[in-house]
């Protein structure tokens, strides 16, 4: 029993913790960054303010994790981010393919918890900061409402993932608000103040259908005229959760300490449109439905942005310009929203492409003034326009796997964070490349990898010289390309055609005008063939020369009139891709700006989605040979100009490498990377996915020396990294990995092999 007496003021409980780095913000930069980090050898200290882990992707607001593929809706091929957030997402698809929001939770909750190196604090706000001088922060004091304990955090290093950058706010970290104009920077697309200049929060609901009539009695602070949402006519009983992102408010308030204004409006908002959806009588559907789930907290998208040694901006974005200082990327589109939010009569968003993804430099993740204050996430040191593009999550989640690699590096040279760019890019930049992250524009050399100084033999490797067709015939009711690597002469290529009629069919040959983007915007030759009723065997022989590696697009121009074989065969660095669109992210085919504002006119060649996406049935005159082992240790660990993969021969079911050096070495770490499908963008909520296991993916792995003793077996592997840590370093002269899968449709595949 516990009894005082009375007393004149009582204080709460208090801890004092230690750590290497205290990160403010558990959304997913955050936990990215955290894992990470904890991963290198680094002691964090997790800050999250609400109860699970993840943000705008938890089950607290569900919205799913997005980045640079962008629904499959945008020309960035093979651009998924890796490194932990590609570990998560893999780790979910295998778990949760139907997106179970709640189920996303435990995954992100799991990863966190499983590291030793990591102390979490959840239901935790920081409200105030000590600091040792102007420049350096010594201390954030946090607060856990649900066990009233009062935490005194300090460390050397500190990272604000926190959304609204409260630890750069409270520690006078230079930051900006709102909109620049076009003539500080010379963003073209910089908008004005009746578009608005901030982003507003978004809140979701969920429903189903249960079986039986359904009451719905609105609450009354819900929305009673409908009509004052321009787009109300588009409310429908089929979309739920974030399908509904355009439910946003806020972009003309504060959107820190406004908040809560902000919510109840939304609230509003969406009861209003489920009292619509159930009481309007325009949807006899929806009788036996009820609301499941309702957002109780706003998603945010945007209010502080702090300022680094750069800004990205623009210009950056567009032109995909490189970095010497690059540790991250992004992919999403330039996608600013009416300030009027669900209020605006203008469309609920204005999205702009680039031509491929971009490099993102380390000097945008620290603060300019305060020497010891990572910024990550989607208040990174960005223009608000470049910002529309950076502070999607799985962009975000970059930002934070690079803020935590540098944090090692501080930690390892008793530096600061500008330190390390000036003194340690290179070791970042390797350190960054090992742990997964890929840096566009950006060869990696690693001369610790003992692979690199090794013969490689494989047991068959794929010279493609086709694939076989199936039953599968589709008309051409896109334009529809098939990318093929190319350096040199391009072979002659066979297709199988059948025309419904008499009509003229149009091959376009085309090349990205940048090898590394796959955007078809240089056309090389057009061929145009009449075609009878029928089948026919079509050769197409093309006289253009490649000086570089490269991939070729071979163009099928839309004409419905035509039928195209199609193959069941996938292969690593193999695609079709379609001219078609995808409202979803601004797609409609072609990107066409009506005035300058900076960005590029382009078509869209997306692929589709498994179990649709099939490549073409083909033969060629000549095998293409860019899949042999040299690639797994070239640098790239995805297809960019080519497949940068070692592919085994379609016949061969036990695929094997075998690594062997001039004499025995000493081996205590081997590193694989494989195909994991980089395309899919594995939504986490929402979208029902039909794999657990990307087809490209070796699921079992044994690696033996060379007394063909087994060193390490994985089973049932679907992630894209797996490291395997000996507990004793071996001594030898040669090491087999060999490959099993669950595909027999596709062959098995291997980016990269490293050993230390």
């Amino acid at each position: 029993m516990i009894k005082e007496e009375s007393a004149f003021k009582r204080t709460p409980k208090s801890i004092s913790l230690n750590g290497d780095l205290v990160i403010v913000g558990g959304g997913l930069t955050g936990t990215c960054a955290a894992i990470t980090a904890a991963r290198q050898g680094v002691k964090v200290i997790l800050v999250q303010d609400r109860p699970v882990l993840g943000g705008n992707t938890s089950s607290e607001v569900r919205l799913w994790i997005l980045g640079a593929t962008s629904h499959m809706g945008n020309n960035n091929r093979w651009a998924r981010e890796t490194g932990v957030v590609d570990e998560i997402l893999l780790e979910n698809i295998n778990r949760n393919p139907d997106g179970n929001p709640l189920i996303f939770d435990t995954v992100l909750l799991e990863k966190v918890v499983e590291e030793k190196n990591i102390t979490l604090l959840l239901n935790t706000a920081v409200y105030d900061l000590d600091k040792k001088d102007a420049e350096t922060i010594s201390l954030v004091h946090a607060f856990c409402s649900q066990n009233s304990t009062q935490y005194s955090l300090s460390a050397p290093l500190f990272c604000d993932a926190s959304g609204d950058g409260i630890v750069g706010f409270l520690s006078g970290a230079a930051f900006r608000m709102g909109a620049e104009a076009l003539e500080e920077f010379g963003e073209k697309f910089a908008p004005d103040k009746a578009y608005g200049e901030l982003l507003g929060h978004s809140m979701y609901f969920y429903s189903k259908d249960i079986g039986r009539p359904v009451k719905f009695t609105p609450p009354s602070f819900a929305l009673q005229d409908i009509t004052q949402i321009p787009r109300y006519k588009t409310f429908n009983p089929k979309d739920f959760g974030c399908r509904l992102w355009w439910l946003e408010f806020g972009g003309r308030l504060d959107t820190v300490h406004d908040t809560e204004t902000i919510k109840w409006e939304l609230w509003k908002v969406v009861y209003g449109a489920w009292n619509y959806i159930k009481n309007s009588g325009e949807f006899p559907e929806a009788e036996n439905m009820t609301l499941e789930w309702v957002g109780t907290i706003p998603g945010k998208r945007e209010s502080r942005r702090f300022e680094g040694d750069y800004m990205i901006k623009q210009q950056d974005i567009v032109e995909q310009k490189a970095f010497e200082d690059t540790v991250a990327f992004g992919g999403w589109s330039i996608d600013l929203h009416p300030a009027d939010g669900v209020y605006s009569d203008q469309s609920g968003c204005n999205q702009w492409h680039s031509k491929g993804v971009y490099p993102i430099p380390y000097r945008c993740f620290y603060s300019r003034n305060i020497n010891n204050l990572f910024i990550a996430g989607r208040i990174i040191s960005a223009t608000h326009v470049a910002f529309a593009s950076t502070r999607v999550m799985a962009t975000s989640a970059t930002t934070g796997q690079a803020v935590a690699v540098a944090a090692a590096l501080c930690k390892k040279y008793n530096c600061s964070p500008r330190e390390v760019g000036q003194q340690h890019l290179q070791e970042l930049q390797l350190e960054l490349y090992r742990s997964g992250s890929y840096l566009p524009q950006v060869k990696v050399s690693d001369t610790d990898n003992l692979v690199s100084k090794a013969s490689i033999t494989a047991s068959s490797t794929l010279r493609l010289s086709g694939l076989p067709g199936s039953d599968h015939w589709e008309t051409i009711k896109h334009s529809v390309a098939q990318m093929l690597p190319v350096k040199g002469a391009i072979p002659a290529m066979t297709v199988q055609i059948e025309a419904l009629t008499g009509t003229e069919l149009v091959v376009e040959l085309r090349k990205s005008s940048k090898s590394f983007n796959h955007t078809p915007d240089v056309t090389l030759e057009t061929k145009r063939i009449m075609l009878p009723v029928g089948k026919h065997a079509i050769t197409l022989d093309w006289t253009s020369v490649f000086d570089e590696h490269c991939y070729a697009f071979v163009c099928f121009m839309k004409n419905e009139n035509i039928r195209l074989q199609y193959s069941e065969k996938r292969v690593t660095g193999l695609l079709t891709v379609f001219n078609a669109t995808n409202p979803a992210v601004s797609n409609y085919g072609k990107q066409e700006p009506t005035e300058d504002i900076g960005v590029d006119t382009f078509e869209f060649w997306c692929p589709q989605r498994r179990p649709n996406g099939r490549n073409l049935a083909f033969k060629l005159d000549k095998a293409i040979e860019f899949f042999g082992t040299e690639n797994l240790v070239n640098g790239s660990n995805r297809p960019i100009e080519k497949p940068n993969a070692w592919v085994s021969d379609f016949a061969d079911r036990d695929p094997k490498i075998t690594i062997t050096w001039d004499k025995p070495e000493e081996i205590r770490q081997i590193e694989l990377v494989f195909d994991t499908d980089y395309d899919h963008p594995m939504e986490n909520v929402i979208y029902v996915h039909p794999e657990t296991v990307m087809p490209f993916c070796a699921t079992d792995i044994i690696i033996t020396n060379c007394n063909d003793e087994v060193l390490a077996a994985i089973t049932e592997n679907h992630q894209s990294r797996r490291s395997v840590f000996l507990e004793k370093p071996v001594l030898t002269q040669q090491l087999k990995v060999c490959l099993k899968g669950s595909s027999g449709h596709v062959p098995l595949s291997l980016f990269e092999v490293r050993c230390y």
